[in-house]
């Protein structure tokens, strides 16, 4: 091995060293945040008014697609949506 490989192999394992115990924590910020983001692209569909509907109207084919994964993560056993019945 070259130096350049023994580097990005150190580099590698100083960041499983350092992120390992927090990759559950991060993984959650970050579903955290897919969530908030698609109640911001559904609110309009929920009957919430929702200030940035023109701006999130055009997300809203593309996030159907984890509607129904959102809504059960959000404690919803059937699908809020009279026109969507993805369960």
């Amino acid at each position: 091995m070259n130096v350049r490989e023994r580097l990005r192999v150190f580099a590698r394992g100083l960041s499983q060293f350092y992120s390992g115990n927090y990759r559950a924590t991060f993984a959650r910020a970050r579903r955290d945040e897919d969530d908030l983001f698609s109640m911001m692209v559904f609110a309009e569909a929920l009957g919430v008014p929702n200030p940035a509907s023109y701006h999130t109207l055009e997300l809203t084919p593309v996030m159907f697609e984890r509607f129904h994964e959102w809504h059960r993560r959000m404690g919803m056993e059937r699908s809020p949506l009279d026109t969507l019945a993805c369960c």
